[in-house]
């Protein structure tokens, strides 16, 4: 049969439209791409089960009514500071709007608040959700089937599908106790580059990780910096956790950053609303129009310079067009009510995770203690996770017969992981949990180890 043949149709004609898996992208058989289908699915059959798998904040201070005020507060802000009259600030609200966003300069005045980041406003491309600015950012970066992204393992299982969907194998960086193995990460871009390849970024959670829970120390942070630099990588920072970090907060890297290596990637959806899905990325990096021509007068005076952010507003209205005006007056209204600042908004949410937490840590200690010689878990400072490690394969099948006969739902680790990895080790998420759902799910899942080990 020839190339030809192979591409004739395979019906007859007037009969159904049959599409073969073979003959689409090639990211829709990954099973990367169906981890979270597959987690969602087993969570739907067994409703009754008590859930650490989730890692959605909690929802004890969910209020319709706050979605009301706060977009009443934004429209006031339109009106009364930016200076619109009524009907340009409905228009702001209920049109198609502004493809980089309309709450942009709040963004930036918040990130100056909480984390003493200074960025230009232009520099900020207000996205849908976190997973849209991660797609973005890897859109543009990937120019050639050379180019790939290293990312510390195990890491979210996002960065893998966005990077799947543009074609950019990732490349893993061990993490190991200190979130990451410096060493690793120079020897895999040097691997990359003489396998003929191009590492572009290094994509990594450094406070409260998904999925381990670990943050950085200042020193790796700096260090971290360092070697991005010598290294040429940006870094593709994602904060959604910052803010839950625990009580001694670290300056993330995008704080620390002066040669604008660090890409910022975080999202409102655990600080605000989840519904809301509004995101942003931070991309202050200068881009020229022909690089190694240009002199540093040209550069000075703007001829051919443009920010990172203008080129994936420019894929974004390609792909998403804006993110919802609506949406982002709501995420809006909770910044100026709460004087720009996430950490004034979040003290109940930040008390009820540290809450979690301690009570995570405790049960673990008391419902596990049988099993102390062969079970251990990590303690982060905050967040939403921990993880646990067993002496048994902890796999979806394990999951299944969790949920079905002991009533208890958890993460397989070996899904946050590109290749082999994790197999013994399984993700505790405690942010939407109670005193009581914790107890009785720590004691569903000690029942599970006892019969394992």
């Amino acid at each position: 049969m020839t190339d030809t043949d192979q591409h004739q149709p395979t019906t007859d004609p007037g009969s159904r439209q049959v599409l073969h898996l073979d003959q689409l992208h090639a990211s829709l058989a990954d099973p990367a791409m169906t981890s979270m289908n597959f987690l969602n699915e087993v969570a739907i059959r067994f409703p009754d089960a008590v859930s650490f798998a989730a890692g959605r904040p909690t929802e004890e201070f969910f209020d319709v009514e706050d979605v009301h005020r706060h977009l009443d507060v934004f429209f006031d802000h339109l009106c009364r500071k930016r200076g619109l009259t009524q009907e340009q600030a409905r228009r702001t609200v209920l049109q198609y709007g502004r493809t980089k966003g309309i709450i942009h300069d709040l963004v930036a005045r918040q990130l100056a608040v909480d984390e003493d980041i200074h960025v230009p406003h232009e520099s900020i491309v207000v996205t849908v959700g976190c997973q849209e600015a991660m797609f973005l950012v890897l859109r543009a970066l990937r120019s050639s089937p050379e180019d790939v992204v290293l990312a510390v393992s195990p890491t979210y299982v996002g960065l893998a599908g966005a990077a799947r969907l543009v074609d950019m194998p990732v490349r893993p960086v061990k993490g190991g106790d200190r979130g990451i193995d410096l060493d690793d990460l120079r020897t895999q871009a040097h691997q990359a580059r003489r396998a003929g390849l191009r590492p572009r970024a290094l994509y990594m959670i450094p406070d409260v990780a998904n999925p381990t829970g670990i943050s950085l120390d200042v020193g790796t942070r700096h260090e971290l910096l360092r070697v991005a630099a010598e290294e040429d990588l940006l870094i593709l920072e994602d904060n959604a956790y910052g803010v839950f970090a625990g009580e001694t907060r670290l300056p993330s890297l995008k704080t620390l950053d002066t040669d604008r290596r660090v890409v910022r990637l975080s999202s409102f959806a655990k600080t605000v609303l989840p519904g809301a899905r509004v995101g942003y990325v931070v991309a202050d990096q200068e881009v020229r129009d022909h690089p190694g021509t240009g002199d540093q007068k040209a550069a000075d005076q703007g001829d051919g310079v443009s920010l990172l952010a203008d080129h994936l507003s420019t894929v974004k209205s390609m792909l998403t067009v804006n993110t919802s005006p609506l949406a982002q007056a709501v995420v809006g209204g909770a910044l100026l009510t709460h004087g720009h600042s996430l950490l004034t908004a979040n003290t109940r949410e930040r008390e009820l995770y540290q809450r979690n937490l301690a009570l995570m840590k405790k049960g673990l200690e008391h419902h596990l203690a049988p099993f102390a010689d062969r079970v251990s878990w990590n303690t982060p400072a905050g967040g939403f996770f921990l993880t646990l490690t067993v002496p048994f394969e902890a796999d979806d099948a394990l999951l299944e017969r969790s949920a079905e006969k002991y009533g208890v739902l958890w993460t397989p680790m070996s899904h946050f992981y590109g290749g082999d990895g994790g197999s013994h080790q399984i993700r505790l998420s405690f942010s939407q949990g109670t005193p009581e759902s914790i107890d009785t799910g720590l004691g569903r899942l000690a029942s599970l180890i006892a019969d394992c080990c």
